[in-house]
């Protein structure tokens, strides 16, 4: 089995990228099988983006801090191990973000896209799902949607639901809602095409981040499921993301 590594800036993650060239070699990603990533959950959304064009399946192992989408370090029996994994298939949002300036930037996220007031001042949104409004007016910090591989992290902070990694569904969450205060978002299905419009952006303006990578002074973005272009990721036998979901849900 060829494998390539990837590593985050971290020092321990660095160091564990020496010592398994060192026992491993490495081939060149274009060459390898699978890709091995080292570092935290950052690192591992920064490599499913990059293998967009190639689809190789991708193993993380957590030389970072929280590590959800990675297994736990062990350097030893590599090949062994990948030989008994299971496999999850993940898909990324498509965000298109339309600015203020008149500039569209297209962004993929495999956790969530997320709206986010810019100043002190509370965002003022509205929101539409399959062109149909759905709420006029959301006074909030923010709002996000989140896939199911992404349901325990921000969007489970913000109190959003917990999705199983075969639901097919999205989570529409909104942050700190102000009004109505009462609002806890929405379950919407896989497919639908979600659109959030700024309505206020002079007073009061909002960024958009598609996983950690953001985009300032949005006016509108929209938010579909690339559903062409699912990834592999690969876990340890009884490690699953599909266990993992289930644990956090009877975690106390």
């Amino acid at each position: 089995m060829k494998l390539a590594f990837t590593a985050s800036a971290r020092p321990e993650a660095q160091e564990a990228l020496r010592r398994l060239r060192h026992v491993y070699g490495e081939s060149g990603e274009a060459d390898a099988d699978v890709i091995i990533v080292l570092g935290g959950d950052g690192h591992m959304l920064e490599t499913l983006r990059k293998r967009l064009k190639d689809k190789k399946p991708v193993y993380g192992m957590n030389r970072g801090t929280v590590g959800f989408l990675m297994n736990d370090f062990n350097e030893d029996a590599l090949p062994e191990r990948l030989a008994r994994v299971e496999s999850v298939r993940v898909r990324p949002l498509v965000a298109r973000c339309e600015t203020a300036s008149g500039v569209v930037i297209e962004e993929r996220a495999f956790n969530e896209v997320s709206l986010l007031r810019q100043t002190a001042q509370s965002a003022k949104l509205r929101i539409l799902v399959d062109g149909a409004e759905r709420m006029a007016e959301l006074l909030c910090d923010g709002v996000m949607v989140a896939t199911p591989a992404g349901s325990t992290a921000y969007n489970f902070s913000a109190h959003g639901p917990i999705l199983p990694i075969d639901s097919r569904l999205l989570a529409l969450t909104p942050i700190s809602a102000f009004r109505p205060r009462r609002w806890r978002g929405a379950l919407l299905p896989q497919r639908a095409h979600v659109r959030i419009e700024v309505t206020e952006p002079e007073r009061r303006s909002v960024s958009a981040a598609a996983d950690n990578r953001e985009t300032r002074d949005v006016v509108a973005v929209d938010i579909v499921e690339d559903s062409g272009e699912a990834l592999t990721l690969l876990f340890d036998q009884g490690h699953a993301l599909d266990e993992r979901i289930l644990r956090e849900q009877f975690a106390v």
